[in-house]
């Protein structure tokens, strides 16, 4: 699950030169905005996959106060972590929490690049872009993956109820900056490299790095299952927005001089996963496959999943589906009363047309199709729960068109299956092997490495911003994915 990041947005051209006095007020962050934001960390690092602990998060803390430092706000008040996400991604909530994935870490090729993301973020936290998005944050607190998906189809209260259900806690989903305040936090953060003794070319190379990285994805996506998070496609990042930033960049009089600490960045980099990080399953073409819980099921064709934590959306002309787990006691009628509880949250009567139980690849199965009636029609509310022993259940919720009932789900809840012990320890991760260039490699024979199936030669020389007819020089530090080991 991979895609584009809250800090790229398009932006009006404003030509203001930034400024490199230096910060003498150091103001404090609003105490209510710092109480929200500490009791929303734990939820947020949770339906992010978990935060980096060791020496990488140490780094990025680093790299973000340094910054923080130049921002006129108490660099003792934010809090830099890095997130096991496989969405490229970094955001800001106002009470200065600021947020980077290990994903979009991995398409940097230096220190600076970090910093100027970070600065970015830190600069919507400094100038208090918060308050003007605050009543649009609230409105959209409980919209979710699935319910940001089916709400704007179907409406009304099953639409809703599920964004509730799918929501898990985080208020992070719709944070939408306006382009003036996007390209303010890119002259801000500009000012804070220059500042900061970085150089402040790297907001260019690294919006080109975004821009080489989302171009090969739309190529990519037509060859695999992967959706873009709804949260994460508000800001589409724009060549015009890189030619503002190196035009700021020079302006501040320091651009191609001052620190770019690639060798520092990389060592650091090492080993990082990119894509999804087998605990929280594996998307592999139209198969979704899970080492742990040791269970796997294929969707249509023509449809994309979105991978998160603890669920899986799916999406597709036919319709919406998630599949996950809840509280199962035993009886899987009871499961399918609770999750159709869940679903509506009693405000929808859900008029029963089928109820039975059945068996799918050796795996007890009961289920509940039932039909609604929404602010947009009718609408096919299908349960399927899977017993896979006495205390564990998953199901597969769905919505589809009044009377087409499971519809083109058919074959995908038919799917499910246990996976054996071998074909879970075949399942590893793909990790960034920073590599040093030997005499003789040449972008081929690197590429080839590359674990991927398709477009190696694209991927490595989009991940290390390299020219089709680059020619690589012995010494030269490269990024590769390759497998690696679980940790």
């Amino acid at each position: 699950m991979r895609k584009t990041l809250f800090f790229l947005s398009a932006a009006a051209v404003v030509t203001a030169p930034v400024a490199l006095s230096a910060q003498t007020a150091n103001r404090s962050l609003s105490a209510r905005y710092v109480q929200e934001a500490q009791q929303q960390h734990p939820a947020v690092v949770q339906e992010f996959g978990g935060a980096e602990t060791g020496a990488r998060g140490a780094y990025v803390e680093s790299v973000g106060r340094r910054i923080a430092g130049f921002s006129g706000v108490n660099p003792g008040s934010f809090r830099f972590t890095t997130l096991n996400s496989a969405v490229e991604n970094a955001f800001a909530v106002p009470g200065g929490y600021i947020y980077i994935t290990r994903q979009l870490m991995g398409l940097m090729n230096d220190e600076a690049e970090l910093a100027f993301v970070l600065g970015h973020e830190t600069g919507h936290v400094a100038a208090n872009h918060a308050q003007a998005r605050q009543s649009a944050a609230q409105r959209n607190a409980v919209s979710g993956i699935l319910g940001a998906i089916i709400g704007s189809v179907i409406g009304g209260g099953i639409g809703s109820a599920i964004g509730q259900l799918a929501q898990q806690g985080s208020q992070l989903n719709t944070l939408r900056f306006s382009r003036s305040q996007e390209y303010d936090a890119d002259r801000l953060g500009i000012g804070y490299l220059a500042r900061a003794g970085y150089d402040p070319a790297a907001s260019a190379s690294m919006l080109s790095a975004l821009g080489r990285a989302t171009a090969l994805e739309a190529r990519v996506q037509g060859k695999e299952n992967r959706s873009t998070p709804e949260w994460a496609t508000t800001h589409p990042n724009s060549e015009n927005r890189v030619a503002q930033a190196s035009q700021l960049a020079r302006q501040t009089g320091r651009a191609g001089t001052g620190l770019r600490n690639r060798d520092q960045f990389l060592a650091q980099l090492d080993g990082v996963f990119v894509d999804d990080d087998p605990a929280q399953g594996v998307i592999d073409g139209r198969t979704f496959v899970h080492p742990d819980l040791r269970l796997a099921f294929t969707v249509p064709t023509g449809y994309l999943m979105q991978n998160s934590t603890d669920a899986v959306s799916i999406q597709g002309s036919g319709g919406q589906a998630q599949f996950k787990t809840g509280r199962f006691s035993g009886n899987l009628q009871t499961y399918i009363q609770q999750r159709l509880q869940e679903l509506t949250g009693g405000r929808t009567q859900i008029q029963v047309v089928e109820n039975n139980r059945t068996q799918v690849n050796g795996i007890p199965v009961e289920y509940v199709i039932g039909r609604a009636q929404t602010s947009n029609g009718v609408v096919d509310v299908s349960v399927f729960a899977y017993a896979f022993d006495q205390n564990t259940a998953y199901d597969f919720t769905m919505l589809t068109r009044g009377g087409q009932g499971v519809g083109q789900f058919s074959s995908m809840v038919n799917s499910l299956r246990r996976i054996s012990a071998q074909e879970a320890a075949g399942i590893r991760p793909r990790v960034i092997d920073v590599y040093t260039v030997r005499a003789g490699d040449t972008v081929q024979s690197l590429s080839a490495r590359m674990a991927y199936p398709n477009f190696r030669a694209e991927r490595f020389l989009s991940l290390n911003g390299l020219a089709s007819n680059a020619r690589l020089v012995p010494g030269q530090k490269v990024k590769l994915v390759v497998l690696g080991q679980r940790r």
